[in-house]
């Protein structure tokens, strides 16, 4: 019998991708699996339902999820549709925890195996399945392109026979893959990069893509590829010399997020008062409330002649390419446990062993289980 595969039509807010494409169906059947999906699921993608070949459609999210073995979605599903799943049905998405503490403990009770596509860890072997950096890597380059449209002046030096325009400044704040991503883009585009982060082993990084790299002095490494939280002092010491550099751009991109938690800001109020006319703010950290102390999540303001833009779940606007990338970053996860058409969840892979969120009726990462169970 084939592995059933259901995969969700994503509801939230914004949310325009799907975790399922036609390249991606089509492998999926040769690992023994039969998926099933809503018709329009991948509509908001440019993926009509005659795109999928290897794909049937159902008629009901009940009928979808009643004997589904796998389900695949892209956002956490609702309340509504983990209370369909047979226990221990096996669900892949994003969750973030911390933000779904009462979803997350329904999963729990329900018995459902739940892999968090957020706690993918960040080591070479998982890197095909480390769907955060995949679709940061786009919201990075689409960052850039955002600034570049709502600038009232060109990227590139240009001459013309009245003179020469010079090149505009980007400067990018937080150099994980997004924002490396981020001044990639802009030196293509033609201006004058500069990059910042606290962990001072991004500098090696940022010059390699053209940039300057703004040292500050302070070194502020964290666990997991993050940054930790900063002293007062630091801050102090930071802001003494990032101020200038802000204030000099015209494009500025912050992408400081740790997925589930409040964004650090980085840009107060004073440093914007300060920045050059016409200049602007693209923050990528809105979902955890900005990085910029003016920032309103989901809105682009004008303070000043400042325009700050804070736009929420960048990947899906580019929901296409958004789709391809996260489905197959789903795939590589699914062929580790999906062998000779059949579901073999080995717990000796660390790969499993860390993404996993809930299994047999437990919450299984221990400072999550803490935290939710208290």
């Amino acid at each position: 019998m084939p592995i059933k595969v259901a995969v969700l039509f994503e509801r939230r807010p914004h949310e325009k991708r799907v975790a399922m494409v036609p390249a991606v169906a089509d492998k999926l059947a040769k690992l023994g699996c039969s998926i099933s999906m809503l018709s329009g699921a991948g509509l908001a993608s440019k993926l009509p339902d005659s795109a999928f070949s290897a794909v049937t459609f159902a008629q009901s999210e009940q009928a979808l999820l009643a004997d589904a073995a796998i389900v695949l979605a892209v956002q956490a599903p609702s309340a509504e549709l983990i209370t369909l799943l047979q226990p221990g049905t096996i669900l892949l998405s994003f969750i973030y925890p911390n933000k779904e503490a009462a979803l997350t403990r329904l999963l729990r009770d329900k018995q459902i195996t739940c892999f968090a596509m957020e706690q993918v860890p960040r080591i070479s072997r998982a890197q095909a399945m480390d769907a955060l950096s995949s679709q940061a890597a786009l919201a990075g380059y689409y960052a850039a392109l955002m600034g570049a449209t709502k600038l009232s002046r060109i990227l590139p030096m240009m001459t013309t026979a009245v003179g020469s325009i010079r090149p505009a400044r980007c400067l990018v704040m937080g150099l994980g893959v997004a924002g490396l991503q981020a001044l990639a883009t802009a030196r293509r585009l033609g201006a004058i990069t500069e990059g910042y982060d606290v962990r001072p082993e991004t500098k090696e990084q940022a010059e390699s893509l053209g940039a300057k790299f703004v040292d500050t002095g302070v070194d502020a490494r964290g666990e997991g590829g993050y940054a930790r939280e900063l002293t007062a002092a630091e801050k102090d010491k930071i802001a003494a010399v990032v101020t200038k550099h802000i204030q000099q751009a015209d494009i500025v991109i912050t992408t400081a997020a740790i997925p589930g938690r409040l964004s650090p800001k980085l840009i107060s109020k004073a440093q914007v008062d300060g920045m050059k006319l016409g200049a602007v703010i693209i923050d990528l950290a809105a979902e955890g409330g900005g990085n910029c102390e003016y920032s309103v999540p989901g809105e682009t303001v004008l303070q000043g002649q400042i325009t700050i833009a804070a736009p929420l779940n960048v990947p899906s606007m580019l929901a296409e390419h958004a789709s391809e990338l996260y489905a197959k970053n789903v795939l590589n996860l699914l062929q580790l446990f999906i062998v000779d058409g059949e579901i073999a969840l080995n717990w000796e892979d660390e790969v499993l062993a860390k993404t996993v969120l809930t299994h047999a009726g437990e919450i299984k990462p221990a400072a999550i289980k803490t935290a939710l169970e208290q």
